[in-house]
């Protein structure tokens, strides 16, 4: 091969390596500027929970749960704000979320499903919690889904006992008022394990 054609080949391969690089910037600045970049990472997230290599650790150890006291606040469609010591004697499943969480996205369905089976209990709460600035895009979010849960709007915690500062963040409060679990990140809860440990709490 001459050297003019091995130049000519190399100067293809560069300009169609810009190109392709060229239309993945295109792309990215496409998503970021329209919003739909939080869906695309929370879409590829997902499949990573399908994996079942992310799930929640759990176990009950009376002795390593702490109290979850009261000052845990948030306010409902109708702006009324209340506390987590309202539902003092149930178990809680509380999900701190946003709209704008890719994670939050990726592991919603997994929440989804498990409330669908669990919604009947009368002794297990679900309280999904959102720190969207406006509360219209979380509902906006749950209807654009077509996901039935019960969300409501962040006021305010107590620091020294909800630490965490990642989003999302899922606390499992006992009907006596002690953190069972806290798990900080994305994770899968829609297994028969998960709703069976939900269960068993019911007696502390």
């Amino acid at each position: 091969m001459s050297k003019n054609n091995e130049n000519n080949k190399t100067e293809k391969s560069w300009n169609r390596s810009i190109i392709e690089w060229g239309l993945l910037i295109l792309i990215a600045g496409t998503l970021y500027a329209t919003g739909y970049h939080t869906q695309v990472i929370g879409i590829a997230q997902r499949g990573l929970l399908a994996t079942g290599l992310i799930t929640p650790s759990f176990e009950i150890d009376k002795d390593s749960m702490r109290d979850a006291g009261s000052e845990f606040y948030f306010a409902d469609d109708s702006f009324e704000t209340t506390s987590i010591a309202k539902y003092r004697g149930k178990v809680v499943f509380l999900n701190i979320w946003a709209s704008w969480c890719p994670p939050c996205i990726a592991e919603m369905p997994s929440i989804a499903s498990l409330y669908s089976d669990m919604k009947n209990d009368e002794d297990v709460v679900f309280l999904l919690v959102s720190l969207d600035e406006n509360f219209d895009d979380a509902k906006k979010f749950m209807v654009s889904r077509d996901l039935d849960l019960p969300i409501y709007h962040f006021r305010g915690k107590d620091p020294a006992i909800f630490t965490s500062n990642v989003v999302p963040t899922t606390y499992v409060i006992t009907p006596s008022g002690k953190i069972a679990m806290e798990k900080q990140g994305m994770a899968a809860y829609d297994s028969p394990d998960f709703a069976e440990f939900l269960l068993k709490l019911k007696d502390l």
